[in-house]
């Protein structure tokens, strides 16, 4: 008796997984901070990470220069002394995130998940391609729909 033979199926080599910080608000994207390929994620990368949002609120919405609310998990590169202390020298209010709200984690209920539904089944050769993909992704994708993310915040609140 033959058994048919096993088909192996070719596979391509995967850039691995790519790290993003990333900040929004209701009229878009403000800042995509990628990490470098095995950067780990520690009080000193999320306050390098704030300054350069400081910097781009300044270019893309002067108006937010002072006034400004960050909500982020309570993940203890978050929280930590050091950050919350580089927050309050910024000039900024932190929205509390309370504990057990994973709903309130906005990003990976109406960003991430969109996101990966619409790069789905494409290839990336390279940590650039990714980085390019998403930016592109992020950019097209229209105000509206960051405009529901935020509704969607003030609904579980």
């Amino acid at each position: 008796m033959n058994a048919p033979s096993k088909k192996k199926f070719q596979t391509l080599q995967s850039v691995g997984k790519l790290m993003c910080t990333v900040f929004w608000n209701r009229k878009g994207v403000i800042l995509l901070d990628f990490f470098e390929p095995g950067q780990t994620s520690n009080s000193d990368r999320y306050i390098a990470t704030l300054t350069k949002l400081k910097a781009q609120i300044s270019r893309v919405r002067p108006e937010k220069k002072t006034a400004f609310l960050l909500q982020h998990d309570n993940a203890r590169p978050h929280t930590s002394l050091k950050n919350m202390e580089h927050i309050v020298n910024l000039g900024w209010t932190v929205i509390p995130h309370p504990p057990y709200s994973p709903d309130l984690a906005l990003s990976d209920f109406c960003l991430f998940r969109p996101m990966k539904n619409g790069l789905c089944g494409q290839h990336f050769p390279s940590y650039d391609t990714v980085v390019q993909a998403v930016k592109q992704w992020a950019t097209s994708t229209g105000a509206d729909f960051y405009e529901r993310g935020m509704q969607a915040l003030v609904h579980c609140w």
